[in-house]
């Protein structure tokens, strides 16, 4: 890892980020249904907020630039909450990988508004993996029905997670907008923190109904995965990335996120997707190494 250079190791970090990722959709589909999207997101953030403060303390401590302009970590704290609790909820009715190929619609979104809104650098060649990238995705989530895909077909669940994917397409280059020079586990934490007081403001109510000693076990089990490896551990990752990438290529690596979840789906026993949406992820593939190519 010494031998590295920046860029390589915000690779690294993505690629473990891309197969953390996967496991959320496959748990998520699981539990959907037995816990309420908002007091399921407060409570992995507050786990994750714990988490990464004792990180924290025994690692970077609190900088003092840490503490300044707080209003940053409500601001990426609520994006990534809105992104999470819309994912469960279109996990409620959405398969996951078709789920997870909507995901892949973020890179193009994220480099989309990184150009637009803050003036990041999009090769051509960037833009065309991203499309190439895109049209794979919408492959995947239209099952290969092209009837489906004109009259656009969108099933609710993976309609709603879409509009969460927005705001994480948003967060990524607002991130790397407002980071100050914070090291990625105290930024993280802040941001966690944030979120966690977002959603106990906004969905008290779910949290205090939910009945939290009657869960079933499997819920505490994603809910165990999702505070330490899908919160902690990607926010983490994400932070790291964001800073020695370009948005674009930061999230280029979600398009290994279904392939990595028909793996699951496939160890659980749910079985393989139909093969016409293998073509789909083969592009999303396709995709990733066209945006992995050296644009030095």
């Amino acid at each position: 890892m010494k031998n590295l250079s920046q860029a390589a190791r915000g690779h690294l970090a993505m690629l473990l980020f891309s197969a953390v990722v996967a496991g959320s959709f496959s748990l998520g589909s699981l539990t959907a249904n037995d816990i309420d999207p908002l007091a399921l997101t407060a409570i992995r953030f507050l786990f994750a907020s714990v988490i990464l403060a004792v990180i924290t303390m025994a690692t970077t401590g609190v900088p003092t630039s840490a503490v300044r302009a707080p209003w940053r970590y409500l601001v990426l704290g609520g994006l990534f909450a809105l992104y999470f609790v819309l994912m469960f909820e279109g996990l409620k009715t959405a398969r996951p990988v078709s789920a997870s190929s909507v995901f892949t619609l973020v890179p193009l979104m994220a480099g989309g508004i990184g150009w637009l809104v803050f003036r990041q650098a999009m090769t051509r060649r960037m833009l065309i993996a991203l499309v190439i990238g895109a049209f794979g995705a919408l492959w995947v989530i239209f099952r290969g029905d092209t009837g489906a895909l004109l009259a656009f077909d969108l099933g609710r669940g993976e309609a709603i997670y879409f509009v969460g994917c927005v705001s994480h397409a948003l967060f990524t280059p607002m991130a790397r907008r407002l980071n100050r020079g914070e090291p990625a586990v105290m930024f993280s934490l802040g941001m966690l923190v944030a979120g966690f007081v977002v959603l106990a403001v906004v969905g008290w109510s779910e949290i205090r109904a939910t009945r939290w000693l009657d869960l079933p076990w499997l819920v505490w089990v994603t809910i165990a995965y999702l505070g330490i490896f899908a919160s902690a551990l990607t926010t983490v990752l994400l932070q790291y990335a964001t800073v020695r990438l370009p948005s674009a290529k930061v999230l280029a690596y979600t398009y290994l996120t279904p392939s990595w979840v028909i793996m699951l789906e496939l160890i659980i026993g749910h079985g393989a997707p139909p093969l016409l949406m293998g073509g789909g992820v083969a592009l999303t593939v396709v995709a990733l190494l066209m945006l992995l190519k050296n644009e030095e």
